[in-house]
């Protein structure tokens, strides 16, 4: 089916309605968004002498909602400026409007009645072939298509966003029997292309998928932590990063989303599957009934699972609900000797074998939490999808698990997940027993880098979807690893291109790191046509080896740490300077060195989420990796139009000085951090290795020249550098930075100057590249710098003196 979407309609403003509006008007689409006309005037419409006919009375419930949803924290839009592409209507007087829309998205109220009237309305200016779908959670989505037209039910279904939109990947696509099977694709695609997301078919059962199986797992602990006597504060330590949850875990997680939210879901489940063999666990635990009495919902009423309160001191503290008694009380520290067993183990799947082998409490939580999210995942099927990996994407994309329950019981191992399953008295799955006859002993399985899975259907593996267009490092690395050390491996990605993947702690750019860049670029330079820097970690990179660093200072080896950095500044020059193309491709967190590698690259391709900056003022130092340089090269080259020259070198001496990062990839460009015409951007970070290794092939094919070094960057000299010093001095002065600050920005002002010179001067990349490693060790020998970098070491927070 060839369709474009140039414009879409969303119907319904409220916190779902105006997010997904503004995640498509990130992708470009031109939205139409509409809501309800108000019923009466209020207060400050009435002073105004307003009636119910004037406009602004008339949109004033989308106007506002739109309002709230740009000032959101985390923002819904890329850019704020993007809200321009959204325009705002009623459906009394806008919704003629839809005959020239190409997809109409509802988010109204959870009622069918309510649904089903409006798409009555909605048909009657709809144009044959346009889109329709629902973005409901609760209700069948067969039934909303009830005395609509052929072609409507044909372009009908459900796309079940989850919230937030801009941020969550998951997009769940649910058919009806008349869905057009072409409208299927269409949007399988347009989700995972367009809007970044991971697309999973769900059939059409109560709650879908994710919601099935994730509000399961969360009330069944909700029942199990009362039996086994633990304390919300043990739940959240458990069920944290530690086996790749989220750091906010169960409780913490409950809270901000709304305990209501959950309460309603759960509710409608039981309701809804009469048959589950599960179906009690949906209903509401004591605590949780008595909460929803109390309006202890969470976050929204200030109290919920956590509770936080202000000491006779003045001080803030956090309190848990005890769940037996109902009280707030203070906090007290989990510790499990199982969870020590762990410490040295980086890989969550190699944690679980450990944890569920456990002989504490953790231990017997961990072998009962699994058991029964192993079990009830596998006997959804074929009810809720006839393939279990969409049940893993759910969860991954849906709640944010590094892993799926089929991939955890492949961690666990298969034979012990049934023994698990069987110990608990659970149910198993009569396709999981064929599994086991048939002597298979996996769910997924590699080979030859590809990833396959195990068909229920046809009882064989087949190629997970996607090929080519989602390299999975993990199902390359055994066989295509050309070299590696303990902080980097090289992979080849095939046709010619090779992958540096930082495998480093937090992916910091430690010597075993750079060792990798130049190491990957010089077998690229003798064999290979190019090469892409980028991982799969949680992170791009947090930026240099920052213990490292503080060592070196501490015990004054100043010698070391001149070298250390300046083979930084080299390798990163190597990645501008060879003769082959270097594509580096960041994601999320891309902080001092992630962003100076990204600085220095042929070309950057990045996901749209990722929170770029040079941040290296928050421990009390300037970029020392050649961040500096290159934010001096670039004013260089960009001065603000019919303006003096020295604000664009101030505008790039802020970015530094305040540590400012880049919100968004497309924030990176407003920025100056990417390059119009050079730098990309990918929508799903899924396709982000596929996508840079495309951007490379491209550089090579096209005839690829290496880059002539550099020896003409302008700089200011004292005309630069006395404005900065005097602004340094003045907002001393003014009370808005410490004395120690006030050095570090007259350091990073002599660099960006090119030093104490009398008049503009054309100088080398190299020469600013030793101003600035000087400026760097010379801060490295104050105390207030290392204190900022211990404070940043041991708290993760900047500090500052």
């Amino acid at each position: 089916m060839k369709k474009t979407i140039k414009h879409a309609t969303v119907i319904g403003s409220g916190i779902m309605g105006s997010q997904i509006a503004c995640h498509l008007a990130n992708i470009g689409v031109r939205v139409l968004l509409l809501d309800i006309v108000p019923r009466e005037l209020n207060e400050r419409e009435e002073k105004a002498g307003l009636s119910l006919e004037d406009k602004a009375v008339r949109n004033r419930i989308v106007n506002e909602s739109l309002t709230k949803a740009v000032k959101m924290n985390p923002a819904p839009l890329f850019d704020k400026a993007y809200a321009s592409r959204i325009e705002t209507g009623n459906l009394d007087d806008d919704l003629a409007k839809i005959a020239k829309t190409d997809w109409i998205i509802e988010v109204v109220v959870e009622r069918l009645d309510i649904k089903q009237s409006l798409f009555e309305k909605v048909e009657q200016y709809r144009k044959p072939g346009t889109f329709i779908s629902s973005n409901t959670s609760g209700i069948p989505i067969h039934l909303m298509t009830e005395g609509r037209s052929e072609d409507f039910q044909k372009f009908f279904l459900g796309t079940h966003f989850f919230n937030p939109p801009r941020y969550l990947e998951l997009l769940e696509i649910i058919p009806t029997p008349k869905t057009d099977p072409e409208v299927v694709d269409f949007f399988m695609h347009y989700g995972d292309r367009y809007l970044g997301k991971t697309t999973v078919l769900c059939k059409d059962t109560p709650a879908f998928i994710a919601n099935r199986v994730g509000i399961f797992a969360i009330m069944d602990l909700f029942h199990k932590v009362g039996e086994m006597g633990l304390s919300v504060e043990d739940i959240d330590k458990l069920t944290g990063p530690l086996i790749g949850r989220p750091k906010s875990a169960t409780f913490r997680t409950a809270d901000v989303v709304g305990l209501d939210t959950l309460i309603h879901v759960a509710n409608g489940l039981a309701q809804a599957v009469p048959h589950d063999e599960k179906q009690e666990v949906f209903k509401l635990p004591g605590f949780l009934q008595k909460m929803q009495e109390n309006n202890w919902l969470g976050s929204k009423t200030g109290q919920g699972f956590y509770k936080k309160v202000k000491g006779e001191d003045g001080k803030s503290e956090i309190l848990s609900l005890d769940l037996d008694t109902l009280e707030y009380i203070s906090q007290k520290r989990s510790k499990f000797a199982t969870l020590e067993l762990t410490k040295t183990i980086d890989d969550v799947r190699e944690r679980w074998k450990v944890l569920i082998g456990g002989k504490d409490k953790a231990g017997e939580f961990y072998r009962r939490s699994v058991a029964g999210v192993m079990a009830y995942a596998a006997n959804r099927i074929p009810e809720i999808a006839d393939d279990l990996f969409r049940i893993d994407q759910g969860m991954r994309a849906g709640f944010g698990w590094k892993h799926g329950p089929f991939e955890i019981w492949d961690a666990i191992g298969f034979e012990k997940g049934i023994k698990l399953i069987e110990a608990e008295g659970l149910s198993l799955a009569p396709w999981v027993k064929e599994m086991q006859a048939a002597g298979h002993t996996s769910f997924y399985s590699v080979k030859e880098g590809q990833g396959y899975y195990y068909n229920i259907g046809d009882k064989s593996y087949q190629a997970l979807p996607g090929g080519k267009s989602f390299i999975v490092l993990d199902h390359i690395r055994p066989s295509k690893t050309v070299w590696k050390n303990k902080e980097c491996a090289i992979e080849d990605l095939g046709d010619g291109i090779l992958n540096i993947e930082f495998r480093s702690k937090m992916n910091s750019l430690g010597s075993g790191v750079l060792a990798g860049i130049n190491k990957g670029i010089e077998l690229a330079e003798q064999d290979y046509q190019g090469v892409v820097i980028s991982n799969q970690g949680d992170n791009f990179s947090v930026g240099a080896n920052l213990a490292m660093i503080f060592m070196m200072a501490i015990e004054q080896e100043y010698d070391e740490l001149n070298f250390a950095i300046k083979y930084f500044q080299d390798t990163m020059m190597r990645v501008r300077y060879s003769s082959i193309p270097v594509v580096v491709a960041p994601h999320q967190m891309t902080l001092g060195g992630g962003c100076e590698m990204s600085l220095h690259a042929d070309a950057v391709q990045a996901a749209a989420e990722t929170y770029i900056g040079l941040v290296e003022f928050g421990v009390g130092v300037i970029p020392g990796g050649g961040g500096t340089k290159e934010l001096t090269r670039r004013a260089g080259l960009r001065y603000v139009k019919d303006d003096i020259e020295t604000n664009a070198y101030r505008e790039n001496l802020f970015r530094i000085g305040q540590a400012q990062v880049a919100k968004s990839a497309k924030e990176a460009f407003d920025m100056g951090l990417f390059v119009e015409g050079r730098d990309g951007i990918s929508m799903n970070r899924h396709r982000l290795i596929a996508d840079a290794k495309e951007r490379a092939l491209a550089l090579a094919e096209t005839g690829y020249q290496m880059p002539i070094r550099e020896r003409d960057i302008k700089v200011l000299g004292r005309q630069a550098l006395g404005m900065f010093t005097v602004g340094a001095h003045t907002m001393l002065e003014g009370g808005y930075i410490t004395e120690h600050e006030k050095k570090m920005v007259e350091k990073l002002a002599y660099v960006m100057s090119g030093g104490d010179l009398s008049e503009p001067t054309f100088v080398s990349e190299q020469y600013l590249l030793d101003l600035e490693r000087e400026a760097f060790l010379s801060l490295c020998t104050e105390k207030k710098t290392l204190e900022r970098i211990q404070h940043m070491l041991k708290t993760g927070k900047p500090l500052r003196n």
